[in-house]
């Protein structure tokens, strides 16, 4: 029998591993790749911030995706950690509803912040001589905030409503955070109102998205084949590549997960979706944009003087 009822407010968070032998393995991995994922992202924010060469929407962009995927993964593993390493699984009810605040701030914003960044590399590519114009500073920061503020109230009005279901089944969660249809299972009314604005709440705010950039890089790629220089054509090449890399890795496994009717989703299958979209692509997307990508390589050697090239 559970330890955790309807005569609590806490929640109970079953975890990702079980407390043996293999599972703390699988957990120092885990944070590992959580250091990484802080190491990476913050050194991209102070390179952008550092380097004036930076200062351009393109890289202002990228500085909100690692600002954002710094929140991102210290919303969930931090807790996941310190539940294992104690021995306890306790969330609070106020601690709960603090951690899916701010993992679906993050998700929604950063699915919109990808689209804006489809949308600067289209018009980089597709408009080059209008650039300045259709992707001016303004508009950059107007992609930012408005990325944040309907991330922010999409993520409050979910939670809101998931704090104030009532729970009269065991508090335990079948996950390792607090992700709202992971709660649904727990609550004693019927929620097929709510999943289904959360089917239109995914659409909105990741499949939409998602067929924007779809759109956007089929049109760059239209506009590279077109392209008579080499260099020019390898160099649109990399830096979709790039995108597209780090769109799928976000998109694929969440999108599976949430828009998939609760009859046809297992929690062990969710837990393991979990971890690409809310600790493995927050470490791979500063890899990613600083391994393939020369301006930064060349940050890092001015900003701390390594990795010096032959030509400056």
């Amino acid at each position: 029998m559970e330890r955790w009822n309807h005569t609590s407010n806490d929640f109970t968070l079953l975890g990702l591993f079980p407390q043996n032998p293999t599972g703390a393995l699988l957990l120092s991995l885990i944070i590992l790749v959580f250091l990484l994922a802080m190491a990476g992202n913050s050194t991209m924010i102070h390179l952008i911030r550092m380097d004036t060469r930076l200062h351009t929407p393109m890289y202002i962009l990228l500085s909100q995706l690692s600002l954002m995927d710094l929140m991102y993964i210290s919303s969930t593993v931090p807790k996941m950690a310190f539940n294992f390493i104690s021995g306890q699984k306790a969330i609070s009810f106020l601690g709960c509803g603090v951690q899916s605040f701010f993992f679906l701030t993050m998700a929604c914003s950063e699915g919109l912040l990808l689209a804006s960044m489809a949308y600067d590399r289209f018009v980089a590519i597709c408009h080059p001589l209008h650039y300045p114009v259709r992707m001016s500073r303004r508009l950059c920061v107007k992609m930012i905030l408005g990325s944040w503020a309907l991330g922010s109230f999409n993520s409050l009005a979910h939670t809101a409503y998931a704090l104030h279901i009532p729970y009269c089944r065991s508090r335990a969660i079948d996950h390792f955070f607090c992700d709202v249809p992971a709660m649904l299972p727990l609550a004693c009314m019927d929620t097929w109102v709510y999943e289904y604005m959360v089917f239109v709440s995914t659409s909105l705010f990741l499949l939409l998205p998602f067929l924007g950039i779809t759109a956007s890089y089929g049109r760059v790629l239209f506009a590279v084949f077109q392209m008579r220089s080499q260099q020019g054509r390898t160099k649109a090449f990399t830096t979709c590549s790039t995108h597209l890399t780090v769109v799928t890795c976000y998109y694929a496994p969440f999108v599976y997960t949430y828009l998939r009717p609760r009859n046809l989703r297992s929690p062990a299958e969710d837990k393991a979706l979990a971890v690409f979209y809310t600790i493995l692509t927050p470490m791979l997307n500063p890899i990613i944009y600083s391994l393939r990508n020369k301006e930064v390589l060349g940050a890092v050697t001015r900003v701390f003087g390594i990795f010096p090239s032959r030509k400056q």
